[in-house]
């Protein structure tokens, strides 16, 4: 058996570790495509510069495309009062301002949460979460949510899609500089080292990016399960939700979350795409049974 905080620290060590190999990876891309290209200072602070315009329409605009493209709508508190009572003494448990609360319309029970910053947090759950969970349940997930906000998952997660993003965009340039000889510099009047190596990396460092964006989105979902389940201190409640969720994603053709997609998956509570994976290393979350098993086991 763990307790709640040492869960907590072991994938908090381990998101973080991740998250440093996944600086390294970015600039060594960088570095590279820099070199492959023959530039110097100039070039390396325009690539800078665009990631910095990248990352502040990630950080500025992101949460609320989200929303919209989720088909979230925000919530009436008349009409949802044991959602808002239950976000409202979470948020005072975790210390951080109240979010804003928005519902899905959809029968697949799921949740999730967006947002800049503390201040600026959104809480979206589906209709199907709120008509099959109990109030314990309820608050199980909400508690989760509300850890990915007063851990700062959101910046956190952020960050790695921007990275992956990058990574994915010089990879595809330095493939197609490669093969279609849009023009070339340094590296290919130095014996084609550096031409190689950029090839290398233009092939193999998205899907690099990718399974480390994964890797630290399953590690942050077993650390908001631990946050989750000691705000509440019932981590019991936590693992039952799970298990209706898993009982019903199970069912022949359960429909997944309507507007969900493949940008927008890791922010979930749970897949909301498919209940399966071929093999978990390309899975935005960990499997529900391990997750109920860790739950079940703390205290």
């Amino acid at each position: 058996m763990a307790s709640f905080f040492d869960e907590i620290a072991r994938n908090r060590l381990k998101s973080t570790l991740l998250m440093f190999i996944f600086c390294l990876l970015f600039f060594a891309v960088i570095y590279v495509f820099v070199l492959f290209l023959g530039g110097g200072i100039l070039a390396f602070a325009a690539g800078a510069a665009i990631v910095l315009i990248y990352a502040l329409f990630s950080y500025y605009g992101g949460s609320k495309l989200v929303l919209k493209v989720s088909g979230a709508k925000p919530a009436d508190k008349s009409q949802y009062p044991v959602l808002y009572d239950t976000v409202e003494g979470l948020a005072a448990a975790s210390q951080v301002p109240m979010p804003q609360i928005y519902i899905i319309n959809d029968p697949n029970p799921n949740a999730f949460a967006t947002g800049r910053d503390r201040k600026h947090a959104y809480v979206a759950v589906t209709s199907g979460l709120l008509s099959m969970m109990n109030k314990q349940e309820l608050e199980g997930v909400i508690g989760h949510e509300m850890s990915h906000i007063a851990d700062n998952d959101i910046q956190f997660m952020m960050l790695a899609i921007v990275f992956a993003g990058v990574i994915g965009l010089v990879a595809a340039y330095m493939r197609m500089v490669f093969f279609f000889g849009a023009f070339g510099g340094n590296g290919r009047g130095n014996g084609g080292i550096i031409t190689l190596i950029a090839l290398a990396l233009g092939i193999i460092a998205p899907l690099v990016a990718m399974l480390i964006r994964l890797a630290i989105s399953r590690k942050r979902e077993y650390m908001a399960d631990a946050n989750g389940a000691r705000l509440t201190r019932s981590p019991q409640s936590l693992a039952s939700a799970l298990k209706k969720i898993e009982a019903y994603v199970s069912k022949p053709n359960a429909p997944p979350v309507k507007h969900a997609n493949d940008m927008t998956a890791s922010l979930y509570f749970s897949n909301p795409i498919s209940a399966k994976s071929i093999t978990n290393i390309f899975s935005t979350h960990p499997p529900t049974d391990e997750r109920i098993r860790r739950l079940e086991a703390m205290y």
